[in-house]
């Protein structure tokens, strides 16, 4: 009897114990979905022209528009380095867009958001465009991601690029021809050795295809979803199913097929039964490229886009979702920036931060809309080009100080048609400019005159940077920079 009754008290125990972890919250799952050069105004709920988004826009309505979102830098590898790591990419030596001859990539000594949420018991996969490093040494199985299917590099580094044929300079054409076979890769494996025209058109719905598959995998643990879209990077590509669809003509079906993928992955979601549990978040990694005039997209009403640190190449079309953490119906124009999604999902899912230093702060309090919330950064740096400090930014994203530097533009002039790009003019900002970006969000009017007073703050906050990270065009070294992972010259790229 005395037997029978501690037999059935470890039972009862055991089944309280079970109980409880069945009732604990489950961490969330973190989806990013991350398109290549896709303009502000390139979404339905941000003026999108000649196309329609209606599963982003649906997405919105159940989650929140972000209109004051941004990237760390205005271009490929710098970009998507800061949302994987929450650093500042010059601050892990990551520069400008990575070519198929670069023998520098991400360093085995910083940490990815693969690693740390891997390191909580994640699944992990990236579907897409890599770019942080070609050498079998910064692969993405090295660095947190259980699966990969894609590509490393932009579809631009390619021989077989459609511009090649066009009429471009004799010196741009040779270099194209110096470009290796464009591979796909599947894991550890090629998929494609050599990427063909019909191979571009259906990386969307290949990369689609795989996140879906890949949820209804790890639909009964958690999980890290990482979709880094190809498209709308040139040169353009497109399935069979969307071409010729709207009145944008191949632009905007690529864009729709983008959005139909959103569409697909959020219904895997909700199939798998883990909708109500995912963090969904959609962004760019940098604004239109615009001298591809209509293979680029629109960055309406900001000034430029891609390649500049104008308000046109950093802030970026952004949308969350995520059911009951989230409120529906959000429409904010608090600022973010993509080094601040490490820290944030680090703190969501109890993970410790790397002990080097890092950029991003947790900003879940704004996202989530808590009441008073602030942002807590005392502001946020602009570098471009090869650690050129050039903008500086209040947190509240009302103030920005555009410093001197050199950028291009195409100064008013139509960009290119149908693949082949219109050449840019540099120009010079010969003096420090102040903008009010709630009242002036196209920065057409400098009021520095005006407010000295803060234009003495955000000079000081570029003094901390330059303190910090240095600055090539006052030629200030940067102590706290680090050095990215490199190729030795008896390694193979």
């Amino acid at each position: 009897m005395i037997r029978y009754a501690f037999s059935f008290l470890l039972a009862m125990t055991a089944n309280a114990v079970a109980y409880a972890g069945n009732t604990a919250p489950a961490k969330p799952n973190i989806v990013i979905i991350l398109t290549d050069d896709q303009g502000y105004a390139d979404l339905g709920k941000f003026g999108a022209e000649g196309f329609s988004t209606p599963n982003l826009d649906r997405m919105a309505d159940e989650g929140a528009i972000f209109r004051n979102f941004h990237v760390a830098q205005p271009v490929c590898s710098a970009s998507r380095c800061a949302l994987l790591t929450g650093c500042y990419s010059n601050r892990l030596g990551i520069h400008g867009a990575l070519g198929p001859k670069s023998r520098v990539g991400i360093s085995d000594d910083e940490t990815t958001l693969a690693q740390l949420l891997k390191q909580q018991g994640y699944a992990t996969a990236l579907f897409g465009k890599w770019h942080l490093g070609n050498a079998p040494q910064f692969m993405p199985a090295l660095h947190g991601f259980d699966q990969f299917f894609g590509l490393t590099l932009s579809t631009d580094y390619w021989p077989g690029h459609p511009n090649l044929i066009k009429n471009f300079p004799p010196e741009i054409e040779a270099i194209k021809r110096e470009y290796p076979n464009l591979p796909i890769y599947e894991d550890d494996h090629i998929f494609r050795r050599e990427m063909s025209i019909d191979d571009l058109n259906h990386l969307t719905t290949w990369y689609t295809d795989r996140a879906v598959k890949f949820i209804h995998q790890n639909r009964t643990k958690p999980f890290f979803l990482y979709v880094a879209q190809s498209m709308p990077h040139v040169p353009l590509g497109v399935s069979e199913k969307f071409r010729g669809k709207t009145k944008r003509g191949l632009y905007g079906d690529v864009i729709e097929e983008v959005d139909w993928s959103v569409g697909q992955i959020l219904a895997a979601l909700k199939k798998n039964g883990v909708d109500k549990n995912t963090w969904v978040i959609f962004t760019s990694d940098n604004g239109p490229w615009l001298s591809y005039g209509n293979h680029g997209g629109s960055a309406k009403p900001l000034r430029e886009g891609k390649g500049t640190n104008w308000e046109g190449g950093t802030r970026e079309p952004c949308v969350m979702r995520w059911p009951g953490k989230i409120p529906a119906g959000t429409d904010t124009w608090d600022m973010l920036m993509t080094i601040d999604l490490f820290p944030t999902i680090a703190k969501i899912v109890g993970a410790d931060l790397p002990n080097h230093k890092i950029d991003g702060m947790d900003v879940w309090p704004l996202i989530s809309r808590m009441p008073g919330a602030k942002n807590p950064h005392e502001s946020y740096w602009f570098y471009y080009e090869v650690n050129q400090l050039q903008a500086v930014t209040t947190p509240d994203g009302k103030w920005k100080l555009q410093l001197p530097h050199t950028y291009q533009t195409l100064a008013g002039r139509p960009g290119g048609r149908d693949g082949v790009p219109a050449p840019y003019s540099s120009r010079k900002l010969e003096k420090e400019e102040l903008y009010d970006l709630v009242h002036d969000i196209g920065e057409t009017t400098d009021v520095s005159a005006q407010h000295p007073d803060i234009v003495a703050f955000l000079e000081a906050e570029a003094e901390k940077a330059r303190a910090d990270l240095g600055d090539a065009l006052t030629n200030r070294p940067g102590p706290g920079r680090r050095q990215p992972g490199s190729v030795t010259r008896n390694e193979r790229l």
